[in-house]
């Protein structure tokens, strides 16, 4: 019977440790969350799917990433 308790004893603790974030994880999501900022205030200023609109959507996401020192995203068709 006491082995059965340390046993669940050893595996809190060794849960509980596993739980934390590290601290560049937690820089990581900061940083999707804020290109998703990004992403939506492009797309809530230009909401057509004109080629035009595109453009101009794209030019302001990659404006927003840079301003916030993050790294610009991959065109979604690479150019011809």
């Amino acid at each position: 019977m006491y082995w059965r308790v340390s046993l669940w004893a050893a595996m809190l603790v060794l849960l509980a440790g596993s739980a934390h974030a590290t601290g560049q994880g937690t820089t990581a999501i900061q940083k999707w969350k804020t290109m998703d900022v990004c992403a939506r205030q492009a797309q809530a200023a230009f909401p057509d799917f004109s080629p035009g609109s595109n453009a101009k959507r794209d030019a302001k996401l990659q404006d927003c990433l840079h301003f916030n020192n993050l790294p610009p995203r991959e065109p979604a068709v690479p150019p011809h």
